[in-house]
């Protein structure tokens, strides 16, 4: 539930989606004009290179999808349990998630297709991370299950029922942070092309060391 969720995590759901709407946008500008922080029109580009009426690169398509689920996997086989808690490897999977992005930026000038292959794993990581330690209610690489969300907490307000104020808050803010890395990302990618990945993997990094050293705070004084 979103009330056992400690305060700050609207402010993290935020820049996680920032760097995901961010990293998305420098994609879809950029190397085949694909979509990478998540998955559905990717499935769909699949689908119809199937009967030939889409794209021709299914062979890629495919691994991007693999990227993303074995970015997902790596979450799931470092994090213990679905507890919020420090000390749990998320400073762990942001920095493999930044260091991904990094060796996808030097790959993606070099026209790489693996470049694109690591920067879908680094989203499937950081989504996967996110969904573990909210049961499923913060999901920060892609935003149409949360307008859905929206949709149906509005849908169900006008019959009366209580409206989830602190949830509505989340959802909008995680919306925000993906349309505002978005926005930054186009912006650098005109004058930087695949060297703006610098900017989110620079952020996923210092995430993973502002966490380490809260982590050992904490620890110290315990």
């Amino acid at each position: 539930m979103i009330s056992k969720l400690p305060r700050w995590v609207e402010s993290g759901a935020f820049v996680l989606a920032f760097i995901a709407g961010c990293v998305n946008a420098i994609g879809l500008l950029g190397f085949k004009h694909q979509s990478i922080s998540h998955l559905s029109g990717t499935a769909t580009l699949v689908g119809t290179s199937f009967v030939g009426m889409g794209s021709s690169d299914t062979w890629h398509l495919l691994m991007i999808m693999l990227s993303f689920v074995l970015g997902s996997a790596l979450s799931g086989l470092m994090l213990e349990s679905s507890g919020l808690k420090l000390g749990r490897h998320y400073d762990s999977l942001l920095l493999i998630e930044g260091l991904l992005l990094l060796v996808a930026m030097l790959l993606l000038t070099e026209s790489s297709f693996w470049g694109h292959y690591l920067a879908s794993a680094a989203c499937g990581l950081q989504n996967a991370m996110a969904t573990t330690y909210s049961g499923a209610i913060v999901r920060t690489t892609h935003v149409t299950g949360l307008f859905t969300d929206i949709g149906i907490m509005l849908g169900r307000s006008l019959k009366g029922e209580h409206l989830d104020r602190r949830k509505m808050t989340l959802l909008l803010i995680i919306i925000l942070g993906f349309i505002c890395g978005a926005s930054l990302g186009a912006g650098l990618f005109t004058s930087f092309q695949f060297n703006s990945l610098m900017v989110p993997a620079s952020i996923c990094l210092l995430l993973a060391l502002g966490y380490r050293l809260l982590y050992r705070r904490r620890s110290n004084k315990a």
